[in-house]
């Protein structure tokens, strides 16, 4: 399932512009047959590598600004299961000097509607090199493509 810029605002949660469907893998469940929550980071993972496909920034960072993960916080607010389809939105919320926010919400989408599982915030600051390299500024052009996106 790809990504997807999203057409309207729902207004139920903040204005999220763009949005990716996946399915729930097998290996991503615990033994009571939910995602173990460790794993939810993956979906956080790749709905952001989607919503830069969608704005048009390199996947890894720009050379000499490569993207690292500083923090990442997770709320759950219901289980999600094998097979099931969830949408993630994304949006960026914070363009500092060196560093990027993304605010995530996820859903689980079923016959009768969607339904709020997870909410995440993920900060990315950009180093020069993946050899723990000093935080770099943030490229103008990135910069742009990104407020271009969200405004």
């Amino acid at each position: 399932m790809e990504g997807r810029a999203v057409s309207s605002v729902d207004h139920a949660h903040p204005p999220f512009r763009f949005s990716t469907r996946m399915r729930v893998d097998f290996a991503d469940t615990d033994a009571f047959g939910h995602v173990y929550f460790g794993r939810y980071s993956r979906y956080v993972e790749r709905a952001v590598i989607e919503y830069r496909r969608e704005v048009g920034i390199g996947l890894l960072g720009e050379p000499g600004h490569l993207f690292v993960v500083r923090s990442l916080t997770i709320d759950y607010h219901a289980p999600v299961r094998f097979d099931d389809t969830i949408e993630v939105f994304v949006r960026t919320t914070r363009v500092g000097t060196t560093s990027h926010t993304h605010d995530l919400r996820i859903e689980r989408l079923d016959d009768n509607g969607a339904l709020h599982v997870a909410d995440a915030r993920a900060v990315l600051v950009g180093v020069a090199s993946q050899e723990d390299g000093p935080p770099t500024p943030m490229p103008g052009a990135m910069r742009a493509a990104i407020e271009a996106f969200e405004s």
